[in-house]
């Protein structure tokens, strides 16, 4: 089974050029102000022709309203709209109406609750991507990209009726067993790819594509 990749956070040209080349099926913007990896609007124009057709465009917001949204999407045509916040089922059945695109649905994981309540959200989502929960204990936490994972075999023998993509703390040592672990549709991967805070490196995105493609 072939396990799509969404390398998430791009920032330059550059670090977008080489996903895209090395086979990325997905590529992620982060338009959260207070990420390492964020990029305003202008930015999204300006990367934007850099992705070929065939590439989903994601965009990764946090709480954000339709103002926000709407503002993104005037400067990116995205393909995929993702919220990583704690947005309600309520909230993302509206962002997907609003917007007529499809939605992932980050659900942070710790324990086997946590995966319980992507049931909520399998009715208003495309997609769900499970990412690790950050510890209240940790400093500067975000909403993801802590370079933390979670214990994948709380999915083990799981199903949901949309896809999904494993996320939190994946590089090119652990994705295959990641992916011989839980089997996921997709996996979804920032912090792995760097080689600083919100710094792409094009070495490990190879790697990390390699890595995959091995597992498969």
């Amino acid at each position: 089974m072939a396990v799509q990749v969404k390398i998430c956070g791009l920032s330059t040209p550059n670090t977008l050029a080489y996903a895209v080349a090395e086979g990325a099926d997905m590529v992620g913007f982060v338009f959260y102000p207070p990420s390492p990896r964020a990029v305003t609007p202008d930015d999204a124009n300006f990367l934007n022709d850099l992705v070929p057709p065939l590439v989903q465009k994601v965009g990764l917001f946090v709480d954000a309203d339709d103002v926000t949204i709407a503002g993104v999407l005037k400067k990116m045509p995205l393909n995929m709209l993702q919220l990583h916040g704690s947005e309600s089922p309520e909230r993302v059945e509206a962002v997907r109406k609003t917007f007529s695109l499809p939605v992932i649905k980050a659900i942070k994981v710790e324990t086997a609750d946590d995966v319980a309540t992507a049931a909520d959200y399998q009715s208003c989502v495309d997609w769900l991507l499970f990412d690790a929960k950050a510890p209240k204990t940790m400093a500067n936490a975000l909403p993801g990209g802590n370079a933390i994972s979670f214990d994948w075999t709380l999915l083990q023998g799981l199903g949901w009726s949309v896809p999904w993509m494993l996320s939190g703390g994946l590089d090119a040592d652990n994705v295959g067993e990641a992916i011989a672990m839980t089997s996921p549709p997709a996996v979804d991967v920032s912090s792995g790819v760097e080689s600083g805070p919100g710094k792409k490196d094009p070495e490990r995105i190879r790697a990390f594509l390699a890595a995959v493609r091995a597992a498969e």
